[in-house]
């Protein structure tokens, strides 16, 4: 049983990983804004899969990683995902029982939610933007979530991830 949770804990830090690289690819400028939040949607899924093993504080360091990654102001990340995290461990219940499309329903608020917490965080430390490109990302987002919950509920059924 050891053998399997400490697997399970590989499996879930490489795709913490993947979510990472996917949103550090370059892209033409035209669609900078269109990239989906993959690391919000890995957090969500992991999340909701496995609310015993993935919360708050994993939220928080990967928020913090995100930080160091992107270069931004330390602490803004880390603050937003921590926020997603916890209202999808209030929601996971819920969002378990939902079909995909309302699940995607969802993935646009908390993108979203997430969004416009980094957008206005990023407005009081004085470097934001003056458009609403930014919530672009939580309807791409909404869109890629039904393929993305497939691929990683079929990765946590072969591995067996508990």
């Amino acid at each position: 049983m050891s053998e399997e949770r400490a697997g399970g804990g590989l499996i879930i830090f490489g795709t913490f990983i993947i979510g990472l690289v996917l949103s550090q690819i370059p892209m033409p400028d035209m669609l900078i804004w269109a990239r989906p939040a993959w690391v919000v949607l890995v957090l969500i899924y992991w999340t909701m899969a496995l609310p015993h093993r993935i919360g708050v504080s994993s939220a928080f360091l990967l928020g913090l990683v995100m930080d160091l990654v992107r270069g931004s102001v330390l602490g803004l990340n880390a603050l937003s995902m921590t926020i997603i995290a916890f209202l999808v461990l209030v929601l996971y219940k819920r969002m378990r029982m939902f079909p995909l499309w309302q699940q995607s329903g969802l993935i646009l608020v908390l993108v979203g939610i997430n969004q416009l917490l980094f957008h206005w965080m990023q407005g009081i430390t004085g470097t934001t933007s003056e458009s609403l490109f930014f919530l672009l990302p939580a309807a791409v987002s909404a869109l890629v979530w039904p393929w993305l919950f497939l691929l990683l509920r079929n990765i946590r059924r072969v591995f067996h991830i508990a």
